[in-house]
């Protein structure tokens, strides 16, 4: 059975595979495609609604436990299929 997550965006569970886990480094947040990197995670689907609804809220913040705002650039970037995949993913 694979483990199941919420997502940060629509508050949905879904299975692990089929969300995204972003951590935060330095402000920025950062898609951690092998979910390998320390630190806190927030899990969000790879949609723009998804996305939206999390930055809207500002459910990232409250998720990785961070003061201040966020840089979102990169995922946004991913989303929109400008972005490579990162973190040594195929």
């Amino acid at each position: 059975m694979e483990p199941v997550r919420t997502c940060v965006g629509c508050r949905a569970r879904s299975s692990r595979s089929a969300l995204l886990r972003v951590v935060s480094h330095d402000s920025i947040l950062v898609i951690d495609e092998r979910a390998i990197l320390p630190g806190r995670g927030a899990w969000v689907h790879p949609t723009q609604e998804c996305m939206d609804a999390a930055v809207r809220r500002r459910a990232f913040v409250r998720a990785l436990r961070v003061s201040g705002s966020l840089d979102t650039q990169t995922i946004e970037k991913r989303l929109n299929g400008y972005g490579n995949k990162v973190n040594g993913s195929k």
